[in-house]
């Protein structure tokens, strides 16, 4: 079979791939007496171009390609951390999300996994590390300890914070103690579908 056999569809007529199928058409009733177009006119067209064209706000752009190269913090902090090794592991392979580059400074980071009891004593540590990476940038919490202090609070304690949003804005919460490197993923993922939506995210 030729090539020209190969692009004749069922009724004998070659296809032409080209843009002239697609060219929207202009009629002089489309301006205004300005001769700019119509308001009804733009919609038309812009209908006309949706099944060829994808019209999309460079921030859009930004945040997906944010959201997938997540570069987390290489920081542990208690029992958490052996699970957050685990996930970025050949097992769970944190790199097919993206997020599996862990960088050794703050300064090439945009994620802060909290990954175990935060103890006072490293608050301003913490902070200081905050601090130094760049914006845009998210927390993640993992773990009970990082919420709300988990087997670690009872009243008058005094050595350690209670969650670490007393520190920092947090974006993510994972339950557990620990979480498995599962639901580790699972709140990348989560995060991930936050900053692809940027600030219309719910939830």
């Amino acid at each position: 079979m030729s090539d020209d056999e190969k692009t004749k569809p069922p009724s004998g007529k070659k296809i032409q791939l080209t843009t002239a199928s697609v060219q929207p058409t202009i009629t002089p009733a489309d301006r205004d007496a300005d001769g700019k177009l119509t308001a009804a006119a733009e919609a038309r067209l812009t209908a006309q171009a949706e099944p060829f064209v994808r019209f999309h706000m460079l921030e859009d752009l930004l945040n997906a390609a944010r959201a997938n190269s997540l570069w987390p913090l290489t920081f542990g902090l208690a029992c958490c951390a052996i699970e957050m090794m685990a996930a970025g592991a050949a097992k769970y392979d944190l790199d097919r999300f993206g997020a599996g580059v862990f960088r050794p400074s703050a300064r090439q980071a945009d994620v802060m996994i909290f990954a175990g009891t935060i103890s006072k004593k490293m608050g301003p540590v913490i902070k200081a590390l905050w601090d130094q990476m760049p914006a845009p940038k998210w927390a993640i919490s993992m773990g009970g300890c990082t919420i709300d202090g988990g087997p670690f609070k009872y009243p008058n304690q005094y050595a350690i914070h209670e969650g670490a949003d007393e520190l920092v804005p947090v974006d993510v919460y994972i339950p557990g103690c620990p979480p498995r490197p599962e639901a580790l993923i699972a709140g990348i993922l989560k995060l991930q579908e936050k900053v692809k939506a940027g600030r219309r995210f719910e939830g």
